[in-house]
């Protein structure tokens, strides 16, 4: 089989936005960064520690976006605060709820750049999916966020920051520690690939998993990669989060077309990598992805492939059925061979779910999110794929 899919394609270069005068930004440091921060500008050191917890409440308990909110300091320090930083999240350019009550989120960040999260509430939680890039590099051709090309990695302060908007969205900050959140769960699959943006990536979900902010469970936060082997045990060591991989075929001649970065990394060196996965136990399973593609990746066959392939893995396996968008080759696979092969990789004694769609009215559904400047026509790519081998 051979693809004209390129593994990466050309990277978009737009100039940013930036303004000389702007202040730095106080969203996305670390603890000790922000410390430091307030050491420049003249804190006495006898002081830092507590100045740097009385923000962090500010900006990860209550939410606050101006100083001037911040009333349990002087008016004096507040004024010095506002000369010498920002308090800069992305901007909400729409919000669209669907049927179901997804809400998708086109957001604006540094730069005049755009890109999409999206909150989907469940009777027991609320998922809020968001990105890590402004658009991608990887290409996977099922996906439409592969068809826009890479602007640049977002920073700490703009994937943190898709947080802070949601719950200002949801109005639930500073809710009481019993009190039940809309949102409980971070999964890491918007926009782009996290594990090209690792460093900026760990920096925000430290932040969201801080006890003293956020202070979301690192079990409650799931990053899905398409398998950037050398970076996935580093995942595991420094963020702990749970695991999802993009797997979606069982042969590497398949996957090299579905997700074309299986040509540097193989099947087999990615399936070592999960393997090794600090934390890994039947409680902290990995979490294979595999979206259903009528005529090939669906067959029974390629079901049980797949139960011999993650043998040993504890793991479970989330079947997505295709969600389309404008100019795809693919088609979602039949409802009853969907629950076939669901039914065989159960019997093989792993949990199958089927990932209901989600927001697919308003394109908020896995694999449909891209900057809404692009919604355009196909991309020039599509029409130089060639046709997959049929399911075996």
């Amino acid at each position: 089989m051979t693809s004209k899919t390129p593994i990466t394609p050309d990277v978009i270069t737009i100039p940013r936005k930036v303004n000389v005068d702007i202040l730095p930004n106080i969203i996305g440091l670390q603890k000790d960064a922000l410390a430091n921060a307030l050491n420049e500008i003249g804190i006495p050191a006898k002081q830092i520690k507590m100045r740097t917890a009385q923000i962090w409440q500010w900006l990860y308990v209550k939410g606050a976006q101006t100083f001037d909110e911040m009333t349990n300091l002087s008016k004096d320090f507040r004024t010095l605060l506002l000369k010498s930083f920002s308090i800069t999240r992305p901007e909400i350019i729409t919000r669209q709820i669907s049927n179901d009550g997804t809400r998708k989120y086109l957001l604006r960040v540094t730069g005049g750049h755009e890109v999409e999260a999206v909150f989907i509430p469940e009777k027991d939680r609320g998922t809020l999916c968001i990105s890590s890039q402004i658009g991608c590099t990887l290409t996977c051709t099922f996906c439409h966020t592969g068809t826009q090309k890479l602007v640049r990695n977002l920073t700490p302060a703009e994937i943190v920051g898709q947080i802070l908007i949601a719950r200002d969205d949801l109005e639930e900050w500073d809710k009481s520690a019993g009190e039940k959140r809309n949102v409980s769960n971070i999964v890491l699959m918007g926009m782009g690939e996290p594990l090209y943006n690792t460093n900026n990536v760990r920096d925000a979900m430290l932040i969201a998993m801080d006890n003293e902010g956020i202070a979301l469970s690192r079990r409650r936060i799931t990053l899905s990669t398409s398998g950037v082997v050398p970076e996935i045990i580093r995942t595991g060591s420094e963020i702990g989060c749970m695991l999802a991989i993009s797997f979606h075929a069982t042969t590497d001649e398949v996957r090299d077309v579905l997700v074309p970065i299986n040509r540097k990394h193989k099947i087999a060196e990615l399936l070592d990598a999960c393997r090794n996965y600090p934390k890994l136990s039947n409680s902290e399973r990995i979490t294979f992805e595999y979206v259903m593609l009528k005529g090939v990746n669906d067959s029974e066959a390629e079901a049980r492939d797949l139960i011999k392939l993650i043998s040993g893995i504890p793991s479970k396996i989330n079947l997505i059925p295709f969600n389309p968008w404008p100019g795809t080759i693919y088609e979602c696979s039949e409802w009853d061979q969907i629950e076939k092969f669901a039914d065989i990789i159960n019997r093989g004694g792993y949990a199958s779910p089927i990932r209901m769609p989600r927001g697919r009215d308003i394109s908020a559904a896995c694999g449909q999110l891209k900057s809404c400047l692009l919604y355009t026509s196909p991309s020039p790519r599509d029409a130089t794929l060639s046709r997959m081998p049929s399911s075996a």
